[in-house]
């Protein structure tokens, strides 16, 4: 372990840890030999990929398309995909497969709908029917996040992700709009939360505000900015997600079932004004004010855009550690945790020098990590070769 990997001057200096390493942790070096692999390119503006059963690609590109990738091959864009509205750096989101695809072969995504009242976000589904001319059949939309507001900037969150149970864990972001901001923190609202639903879109059975008069009956947890990453930690049941912050202030989460985050209250990093958010500074507590103190946070921003666990068996050093990719510092974050604390962080993939959307363990133990921007590449992280 060495000094902190980040070096550059914090965006929000007044800000003062509530413990240690919660921020700027030791860096630490892989011994592990790796090289990167193109697997495809020419894709624009990616955000969402899934494996399919037969070890081609599911991928998403926000304008609207839905393609599947079978190694450099790309299939025409997938047709049935319901109208998308593409507002600055969203549009079409998500994409995960049913838990009993290879009987169903369903698919849900998210994407961004135009209403009258604003553009928000949504959650569909249809059945993938493969072949030359691949198409979706019997799309239906099973979720809407309510109520419908005039959003100005985005922030909608948008990563999905299924339990051991079937239910679909869903991220609602704050939507980017200072005047919207009391919505965040009331439970009759999706602005800012996480939700848990069904396959049919229906508040999911165990949810912590079940029953609770005036909040939101698919509601898992509150008080979230741009939640863009959600993962089940392994070996555990434990469910981690990074949010992207203002000017510093991005978050790495430990979910808790009815706990609250503290935005737009508390955060570590500054308005875009260069003013204190909310009441100002969070430090001094592990519970400030009844909300959770993020385990980790990044002052200046990395802007982190998805969240994984490693699992495989291709990098054993890398077993347990969590991959987080960066869009603003333009690379891949690993990161050691001890317990719930962080206690190591290394950057990889630096010499890229590209925007990083998503990273996603394969079944095979590789890692893929999607590029962002207008020349979208799918990158894959192997062993080197002896």
């Amino acid at each position: 372990m060495g000094p902190p990997v980040e070096e550059n001057a914090a965006n929000a200096p007044e800000q003062v840890p509530a413990f240690p390493e919660q921020t700027r942790a030791p860096s630490m070096i892989s011994n592990v030999s790796f090289e990167v692999e193109t697997i495809a390119e020419g894709l624009v503006d990616l955000w969402g990929m899934a494996f399919l059963p037969d070890g081609r690609l599911l991928v998403t590109e926000r304008d609207g398309r839905m393609r599947i990738v079978d190694g450099a091959n790309l299939s025409p864009a997938i047709e049935g995909v319901p109208e998308i509205t593409r507002q600055e750096i969203s549009g079409l989101a998500d994409v995960v497969l049913d838990p009993d695809f290879a009987r169903n072969h369903r698919i849900f995504w998210s994407y961004v709908e135009g209403r009258p009242e604003g553009n928000m976000l949504t959650v569909a589904r249809g059945t993938l029917i493969d072949g030359a001319a691949p198409r979706l059949d019997d799309v239906e939309v099973i979720y809407r996040q309510e109520p419908s507001l005039p959003s100005e900037h985005g922030n909608f969150g948008a990563r999905m992700l299924f339990d051991d149970s079937g239910a679909l864990f869903v991220t609602l972001g704050d939507l980017a709009s200072t005047p919207l901001r009391p919505y965040i923190q009331q439970l009759d609202t999706g602005i800012g939360k996480i939700v848990r639903i069904t396959t049919d879109g229906k508040p999911a059975p165990g949810n912590p505000y079940a029953g609770q008069e005036g909040a939101l009956p698919e509601l898992w947890a509150a008080g979230f900015r741009n939640p863009l990453g959600l993962a089940f930690r392994p070996g555990t049941e434990q469910l981690w997600e990074v949010d992207v912050g203002p000017r510093g202030g991005d978050e790495l989460n430990l979910i808790e079932p009815g706990a609250n985050y503290g935005w737009p209250v508390n955060s570590y990093g500054l308005e875009y004004s260069g003013e204190l958010v909310g009441d100002g500074p969070v430090s001094g507590g592990e519970d400030a004010g009844g909300y959770l103190q993020p385990v980790y946070y990044w002052d200046p921003v990395i802007s982190p855009s998805s969240l994984a666990f490693y699992t495989g068996d291709l990098f054993p050093e890398w077993r347990g550690d969590a991959f987080v990719t960066s869009l603003s510092q333009m690379h891949l974050v690993r990161l050691k945790l001890e317990g719930d604390r962080v206690v190591g962080e290394e950057r990889l993939l630096v010499d890229q020098e590209e925007r990083l959307r998503l990273v996603k363990q394969a079944p095979d133990g590789s890692l893929y990590v999607l590029t962002d921007g207008v020349e979208g590449k799918i990158l894959r992280i192997v062993p080197a070769k002896k």
